[in-house]
C-alpha cells in the first residue's frame, strides 16, 4: 500500500464521539396548586423542558392531568381509596393552576365491595353543570339483609333494580345539573350524592355501600382565567405594592402636558 494514500485510517470517525449531555439539566421544576375545594393545595411537583426557541415551557405544562389520591388533598387517610384527577389549565410564574378532571376508585376498594349473597345495582348518567362542564356521573350500589331478615341472601327482583336505578339516575341529575363544578366536587368529597341514594330508596329495598365511583369530563367549557381564579380562591400572583408619586413630580409632569398643548 502506497505510504499517506489512505489517511482515514489512522484517525477516528469524523466529527468524534458526542459527549452525552444530561437531560435534567435543561428541564426546570413546577409547583402543582389544587383547587380551594381541598384542605392541602400544594399537591407536588412538576417537569418540563426550559423554554427554548419557539417551545414556550408553559405550552408543555398546559393540558396535563395528575392523578392524586384524595387521602393528599384533604389529609385524611379514610379516604384513601379515591383518585382525583386535576388538569393543569394556567402556568402563573412557577406554579401551576389546576382545576378538577375527574374522579375514580381505586380498584381494590372495588373489589373489596363486591361479595355474594347480594345484589350490585349500577347505574350512570350524563349532567351539564351550570357554568357548562358536561360530566358523566358512575354509581354503585348493593342491596342488605332488612332489620329483622334471617334469610341468608337479599337478592332484589328485576323491577325493584329498574326502579332503584331510575332513582338513582334523578337524583344525580338533580344535584349536578343545580350547581357549578366547585360546588359538585364540594358533594363528591364527603359522599353526600351516595347518602340521598341511600335514603330514597331505602322504601325500595334497602342499600349499604352507595358511591360515586367515577366521574369522567365529556365536555368543559371555553378557558377563562376569571373562573379558574374563583377556583383558587385565595389565590393570587404577588405584583408588588404601589407606590405614591412625590408631589413634585406630578407638577411638572402637569407643566409638560401644558407647553405640548
Amino acid at each position: 500500500m502506497a505510504v499517506g494514500k489512505n489517511k482515514r485510517i489512522s484517525k477516528g470517525k469524523k466529527g468524534g464521539k458526542k459527549k452525552a449531555a444530561d437531560p435534567f439539566a435543561k428541564k426546570d421544576w413546577y409547583h402543582i396548586k389544587a383547587p380551594s375545594v381541598f384542605d392541602v393545595r400544594n399537591v407536588g411537583k412538576t417537569l418540563v423542558t426550559r423554554t427554548q426557541g419557539t417551545k414556550i415551557a408553559s405550552e408543555g405544562l398546559k393540558h396535563r392531568v395528575f392523578e392524586i389520591s384524595l387521602a393528599d388533598l384533604q389529609g385524611d387517610e379514610d379516604q384513601a381509596y379515591r383518585k382525583i384527577r386535576l388538569r393543569a389549565e394556567d402556568v402563573q410564574g412557577r406554579n401551576v393552576l389546576t382545576n378538577f378532571w375527574g374522579m375514580n376508585f381505586t380498584t381494590d376498594k372495588l373489589r373489596s365491595l363486591v361479595r355474594k349473597w347480594q345484589t350490585l345495582i349500577e347505574a350512570h348518567v350524563d349532567v351539564k353543570t351550570t357554568d357548562n362542564y358536561t360530566l358523566r356521573l358512575f354509581c354503585i350500589a348493593f342491596t342488605k339483609k332488612r332489620a329483622n331478615q334471617n334469610k341468608k341472601t337479599c337478592y332484589a327482583l328485576s323491577s325493584q333494580i329498574r326502579q332503584i336505578r331510575r332513582k338513582m339516575r334523578e337524583i344525580m341529575t338533580n344535584m349536578a345539573s343545580t350547581c357549578d363544578l366547585k360546588e359538585l366536587v364540594k358533594k363528591f368529597i364527603p359522599e353526600s350524592i351516595g347518602r340521598e341514594i341511600e335514603k330514597a330508596t331505602s322504601s325500595i329495598y334497602p342499600l349499604q355501600n352507595v358511591y360515586i365511583r367515577k366521574v369522567k369530563i365529556l365536555k368543559a367549557p371555553k378557558f377563562d382565567l376569571g373562573k379558574l381564579m374563583e377556583v383558587h380562591g385565595d389565590y393570587s400572583v404577588d405584583v408588588g405594592t404601589k407606590l405614591e408619586r412625590p408631589a413634585d413630580e406630578s407638577e411638572a409632569e402637569e407643566a409638560a402636558e401644558v407647553i405640548g398643548a
